[in-house]
């Protein structure tokens, strides 16, 4: 399985930070932001990884990570996206990388505790299709969230006024090769975006999607408050812990 980290983007909810650097390049407390999704495939036995970036500061990635050596990588891939068309997008830029092989998508804005290890290995064996990690959140209209029947996700519904459960879809999404043909066919959204939503629910739509719930803590960093989060997470508990 290969990883792809997304991590491009103007990262406008952070301005003015996000004017001389790009999004996660910024610190979280001791680190940067960039090494949280990096960190948790590496842990959880993913070697070949792209990181997909954008915007006037992509050069300080390969400033700042190389090769990947710190990491225990031989290699790390870069591509560049144009402009900021949605998560769904980015991930199309992948698709040569993925080469046909299943993938494990991370956004570069997202920290979790745990080794996600186990879910991995679970999607190894998952004859095709998709998988998506959840975490319970005091406040999933935020993010997309899905509607169950029974223990099985009929869809996921974007930020939800009235959320039908309190799980949130987590940045993490595994996907079968046929996700970049999915791509193919999605209109942007009213954000003029290809949304990872509508991905999701072409796996749904199928009955080929499942889900794991994630342990210890999640967030992502993309607020200022959620950027603090991050941060005072990191520093009581760490993150990423085998």
């Amino acid at each position: 399985m290969k990883g792809v980290i997304l991590a491009g983007g103007t990262g406008s909810r952070l301005f003015p930070l996000t004017k001389i650097t790009n999004k996660h390049l910024l610190p979280v407390f001791d680190r940067p932001m960039i090494f949280y999704p990096l960190e948790c495939l590496v842990k959880a036995g993913i070697q070949d990884i792209l990181i997909v970036t954008g915007g006037q500061h992509a050069g300080d990635f390969l400033k700042l990570l190389g090769n990947g050596k710190e990491f225990g990588l031989k290699h790390i891939n870069y591509t560049y996206q144009e402009g900021e068309g949605g998560i769904a997008e980015a991930l199309s830029l992948a698709e040569y990388f993925a080469g046909g092989d299943k993938i494990c998508v991370v956004l570069g804005d997202n920290l979790v505790e745990r080794n996600i290890g186990q879910a991995v290995e679970d999607f190894e064996r998952q004859p095709s299709g998709a998988k998506i990690l959840l975490k319970k959140v005091p406040d999933p209209e935020r993010f997309g969230v899905p509607v169950f029947k029974g223990d099985r996700i009929v869809r996921i519904e974007e930020k939800p006024k009235q959320p039908k459960s309190s799980y949130a879809v987590t940045g993490i999404y595994f996907y079968d090769t046929r996700v970049f043909d999915i791509i193919k066919t999605l209109e942007p959204s009213e954000r003029g975006e290809l949304e990872i939503t509508d991905v999701n629910n072409w796996y749904i739509e199928r009955g080929e999607m499942t889900w794991h719930e994630l342990e210890g803590w999640w967030t992502d960093a993309g607020t200022f408050r959620s950027l603090l989060k991050a941060s005072n997470l990191v520093a009581e508990t760490g993150a990423n812990n085998l």
